[in-house]
């Protein structure tokens, strides 16, 4: 009962920037399933396999700074060095152009693990070369890995030209993107950091120098649903996205992809329609039974 409460003053939430323009709020349902407003989207049940909601779960899309939860898993598997120092440079920010401003200045020194948080939590650019940088890939090298990494895992259908989800070719599927949650889930690290709602850094030898990050995944930030790990992603082409792996329905382990969605909280809602829409459906199936 909490679970539904709650799903349903999510959807209210995410539903405000759209009565402030005057739009009519996405109903619940529509035609019995969950009324997702993004272009293309896929739930699957974690333990079975089994794909509980679809829609254009094929189509190949833009996927933004989801881009980011490969470029890590990436890293990770070349045994970085957490507390290692990495100091930012004039590469990194020129990589970083045109995306979302930086807090991680040129010149200044962060130990790697803190660039992790920057970059899974606030989906800061200019960590992501940095990192790359760390375990000893340039960005070009960087993509490559991340394209090897994206076939050994079965996602035939993503490409990544950019290390950090600028690029519109930079591309996959709801279906794919299910694979690389699956593999975030099983990288403790990356599992850990997307659950925070917030993550204090600190530059290396300023330790009176606070840089605080807010992960820009609403669902992970309220503590309203145990998240198991997730990324958003927001370009003008790719529009507003989330790929996330929560437990609902008694614990029940399911992930969730939602691409082109149109407004910022949108894809929140869209997750919120589909938890309550699961949730009532395991309710229905236990009264069947009884």
């Amino acid at each position: 009962m909490q679970h539904r409460f709650f799903a349903l003053i999510l959807v209210t939430l995410c539903a405000t920037p759209a009565l402030a323009k005057g739009r009519a709020v996405a109903t619940y349902t529509r035609g019995g399933l969950p009324n997702v407003q993004a272009q293309a989207a896929v739930a699957v049940d974690l333990t079975t396999g089994e794909e509980l909601y679809v829609k254009n779960a094929d189509e190949v899309r833009p996927i933004a700074s989801i881009s980011k939860l490969m470029a890590m898993l990436v890293v990770l598997d070349r045994h970085l060095e957490l507390d290692a120092p990495t100091t930012m440079t004039a590469d990194d920010k020129q990589i970083a152009l045109r995306g979302a401003r930086s807090r991680l200045p040129v010149g200044q020194t962060f130990t790697n693990r803190d660039l992790l948080h920057a970059a899974l939590m606030a989906s800061d650019n200019r960590a992501v070369p940095a990192l790359g940088r760390a375990v000893g890939l340039n960005p070009a090298q960087l993509v490559a890995a991340m394209n090897a990494k994206a076939k050994e895992l079965g996602m035939k259908n993503t490409t990544f030209e950019d290390p950090v989800g600028l690029n519109a070719n930079n591309r996959s599927t709801p279906r794919d993107l299910v694979l690389m949650l699956r593999a975030a889930i099983h990288q403790p690290l990356i599992a850990e950091i997307t659950q925070k709602a917030k993550y204090v850094a600190h530059p290396v030898g300023k330790p009176g120098w606070t840089i605080e990050y807010t992960n820009t995944d609403v669902i992970a930030r309220s503590g309203r649903y145990e998240v198991i790990t997730g990324k958003t992603g927001y370009t003008d082409l790719a529009l507003y996205c989330l790929a996330i792996a929560v437990k609902v329905a008694d614990a029940h382990p399911v992930a969730m992809v939602f691409l082109g969605a149109v407004g910022k909280m949108t894809r929140f809602g869209d997750f919120s329609r589909v938890t309550q829409w699961l949730t009532e459906r395991k309710w229905k199936a236990r009264a069947s039974n009884l």
